[in-house]
């Protein structure tokens, strides 16, 4: 059953990762992580990137794109980010090199939009993730909480994470895509090669677990 933690606010939780913060550990070198910068919640995963110590850049075009060795697609509006990819010129290119193995951290709406299925809906996606999805599964905006989640490889005891008009997995597609994570029976984190994705916001509460599990086993050593 869910753990429901009352009176947590969704956003700007004591804990999460200031801008100075960030700045103070970043390293000059090693892979360059993008954060796809169209819409939703940019500004909290860099912040805990640069918490874990990686660079990061924005990416909102296709040269962008090309240019980073790893890629978080951010939580949001799926809709809206869907659209502005298509606008920019982004969903092929995107496609094409989560097909080749660009390393992706995705959390709800970038989850959407790597899911290989979605249930009642035509969202136009990249893909590239074996898992049918349903949207808004958890319900609206007034219906989000936060909670405990324990995730397999994940060390220091449950994480403390947002659902917020939260996707829910309907089901796994592939015997390649590991369920690292489940909430009443539905997985909530996978992992496919280098793809690590979640049904949830980790980087809301300040939770940099999942985003270090990425940046050890997906980014850092993958080929550039």
């Amino acid at each position: 059953m869910l753990t429901r933690l009352p009176g947590e606010r969704l956003r700007g939780r004591h804990g999460a990762p200031s801008r100075s913060d960030a700045a103070s550990t970043v390293t000059t070198d090693g892979p360059l992580v993008g954060v796809l910068a169209l819409q939703g919640d940019v500004l909290e995963h860099v912040l805990v990137l640069g918490a874990v110590g990686v660079r990061t850049a924005a990416v909102r075009t296709p040269e962008q794109l090309t240019a980073v060795d790893a890629l978080v697609l951010p939580g949001g509006e799926s809709t809206a980010i869907s659209r502005l990819l298509m606008r920019g010129g982004l969903m092929e290119p995107l496609r094409a090199r989560i097909a080749a193995g660009l390393p992706v951290l995705a959390t709800c709406a970038g989850l959407i939009l790597l899911s290989d299925e979605l249930e009642d809906d035509e969202l136009v996606r990249p893909g590239g993730l074996a898992i049918r999805t349903r949207r808004n599964a958890y319900g609206t905006q007034l219906d989000s909480f936060d909670t405990k989640v324990q995730v397999r490889d994940v060390q220091g005891g449950p994480l403390d994470v947002s659902f917020i008009r939260a996707p829910r997995i309907e089901a796994v597609l592939s015997d390649d895509v590991e369920i690292l994570a489940e909430v009443d029976g539905h997985p909530v984190v996978v992992r496919s090669g280098r793809i690590l994705a979640m049904a949830f916001h980790p980087e809301v509460t300040g939770e940099r677990r999942l985003h270090e599990l990425f940046v050890r086993e997906m980014v850092e050593g993958a080929p550039r």
